[in-house]
């Protein structure tokens, strides 16, 4: 026994038409929109917002793996090893990378009427940006000094010190 189903015309009488629609379903055509159409202005206006809202999204991402990067050393241990050695390495890296290439990971979203490589453009975020990778860099020397691998006691610049003449008395 096979049946076909016939979903060529909805307007056939069926036992499912008595239902009422489910929750939230709007029974009005997909053609007529209640939306009311956007001024072009207004629609730019739109678009500028949404791209200086993603240009600070963009700006406070390397805060925004801190956390993770943190709990990255912690993981790697005090020790130098070749995988504490990795991650240290690119923490410290990547702050580097990240500012070298600092105009081109803004530039899609510059407005229209700048120089998208500019360093004049977008300055408050490219300034945040700078600062979270600088807070990267620190978290990585950090890690450095805590593993030894930092001269920052009197006994790493003992070879540079010089010696006072000893003091010796002649007794005659």
């Amino acid at each position: 026994m096979t049946t076909k189903l016939d979903y060529t015309s909805l307007d056939s009488p069926s036992k499912w038409r008595n239902l009422p629609p489910p929750p939230g379903f709007a029974s009005t055509s997909s053609t007529s929109s209640r939306t009311p159409v956007k001024s072009p202005a207004a629609a730019e206006s739109s678009y500028t917002a949404l791209k200086e809202k993603r240009a600070w999204d963009l700006a406070i991402a390397p805060a925004k793996q801190l956390p993770m990067q943190a709990f990255m050393l912690y993981m790697s241990g005090g020790g130098v090893q070749i995988f504490s050695m990795g991650i240290v390495f690119m923490l410290l890296f990547s702050p580097f990378k990240n500012l070298a290439g600092i105009n081109s990971t803004f530039a899609p979203f510059a407005p229209t009427k700048s120089d998208a490589n500019a360093l004049s453009t977008l300055p408050l975020q490219k300034l945040v940006y700078l600062l979270c990778n600088v807070l990267t860099l620190a978290l990585g020397l950090w890690k450095c000094r805590s593993m030894g691998l930092l001269p920052t006691g009197t006994g790493d610049w003992l070879a540079f010190e010089t010696r006072g003449p000893p003091p010796e008395i002649l007794l005659q």
